[in-house]
């Protein structure tokens, strides 16, 4: 079994999802994970948005300029009269249900039935596209009859397991299986989501569950990239990666993919492969237990963060005073990024400021409180082992002309961070190309 999963460009438009339907083919017994045609989530989002502000006219305008997107998609994607009918009067469906909520004030419930119908919406028509045009087997696995989150809102890995298995029971002679990303149940039993970027999340659950021989990842772009090649000119892409050193290139920045997806594959030791729909047969980057033996492989940056220092005499020495600054945080459900500490002054950032001012009121009760807004954090990623000579070194010395605000070095073999002001992100991350990666 592989599961292989496709992002919003990659079914974008009808042209993208006839080219997603060849890359699927395959004699392997496959899982195929769409997200929603790309703009459609950020469109119900804004609809979300109207509805919220009361402004139901410009929401129902703004999803019939959707619906008749969609019409258009189906008509183009089914060319056969009768089965694009039939296609047009599911999609119909699936927009009577946002239109049906627009009667009343809208819910939090209410806005993640808005939010789910993107990835409802492709699979419907790409799983009528490869059945009735193309003459495949397939079966469209509803998500919301497996995914589920509990109620802290992360995966129920045990639920998810044995229901996609008994789903899969069901079927057991069929060979290609399309379900949604992204979208999934809570505990409760309503609709809900993964968050945005999902559906990455999504193929890597269903793989562990399905003991998947692999995951692939399909975006518009061949792999992790070494730099951030929308600020830098050169980059090039990664072609193997820890699943240590690829989780801390997701959770600091790099956009292709989703932070916490590499957890569920590399608990089940599944072999995760980035690929590019665009350019299928390029390589890739593919992520494993094994690494290289590069010191730094990669940079990348992430921006919103807001650097905290609390300075207090009462700090030297003094026992469980550390325990008492994090529980501020955890009383307001606020992940602390990067920490580094001196004798008396305690340093860190966070990329959720909701509750900044609650946050900064109580930790004034334990000394002197400074704050320091659009911070962004550079990671440099590697196998950074502490045998390993002239990394550190190598990456300061390109940093030597811009200013750095913080460093944190020696708590993971696999990540330098460092924070610079939002304003020298660029010329840092040029500077890293140049030092790090640029042969002479």
């Amino acid at each position: 079994m592989k599961v292989l999963k496709f992002g919003g460009t990659s079914v974008g438009s009808a042209e993208r999802m006839r080219a997603v339907a060849e890359l699927i083919q395959s004699d392997e017994r496959r899982i195929v994970v769409l997200s929603a045609m790309s703009g459609t989530t950020n469109a119900l989002v804004n609809i979300a948005r109207l509805l919220y502000d009361g402004d139901t006219t410009a929401a129902t305008y703004q999803t019939e300029i959707l619906r008749q997107h969609y019409l258009m998609v189906a008509r183009e994607l089914l060319p056969n009269e009768a089965h694009a009918t039939d296609a047009i009067t599911q999609v119909d469906a699936r927009f009577r249900a946002v239109f049906d909520l627009m009667r009343g004030p809208l819910t939090a419930s209410g806005e993640k039935v808005i939010l789910a119908q993107g990835e409802l919406l492709s699979t419907l028509l790409f799983h009528r596209y490869v059945t009735q045009v193309l003459g495949q087997q397939a079966v469209l696995l509803p998500a919301l009859d497996f995914m589920k989150i509990d109620r802290d809102e992360e995966p129920d890995a045990a639920y998810i397991r044995e229901h996609l298995a008994h789903q899969l029971a069901q079927h057991h002679d069929n060979q290609l299986f399309i379900t949604q990303g992204y979208i999934c149940r809570n505990a409760d039993g309503g609709i809900d989501n993964l968050k945005r970027g999902g559906s990455d999340y999504s193929a890597s659950l269903i793989g562990a569950a399905a003991d998947a021989s692999e995951i692939q990842i399909w975006t518009d772009i061949d792999g992790l990239h070494n730099n951030d090649p929308r600020v830098v000119e050169g980059t090039y892409p990664i072609r193997e990666l820890s699943f240590d050193e690829a989780a801390e290139l997701a959770y600091f920045g790099a956009k292709i993919l989703h932070p916490s997806s590499v957890l569920p594959a590399r608990q089940h030791n599944i072999p995760v492969r980035l690929l590019n729909t665009m350019q299928p047969e390029a390589p890739g980057t593919l992520i494993s237990s094994k690494t290289g033996p590069e010191p730094i492989k990669a940079v990348a940056a992430k921006d919103g963060l807001v650097a905290i220092n609390v300075k207090s005499s009462r700090m030297l020495l003094a026992h469980g005073f550390l325990r008492s600054l994090f529980e501020v945080f955890e009383r307001y459900r606020t992940p602390i990024d990067m920490i580094t500490t001196s004798e008396v002054a305690v340093s860190l950032t966070i990329d959720d400021a909701t509750h900044l001012e609650e946050i900064l009121n109580d930790l004034r009760g334990f000394g002197t409180v400074e704050v320091d807004k659009n911070q962004t954090i550079i990671c440099l990623v590697g196998n950074l082992v502490q045998s390993t000579h002239g990394a550190a070194r190598l990456a300061f010395g390109a940093l030597e002309d811009v200013p750095l605000r913080m460093i944190s070095y020696g708590g993971s073999p696999n990540n330098i961070s460092i924070l610079v002001n939002t304003a020298d992100k660029t010329r840092a991350l040029k500077a890293l190309n140049a030092g790090l990666f640029q042969k002479a």
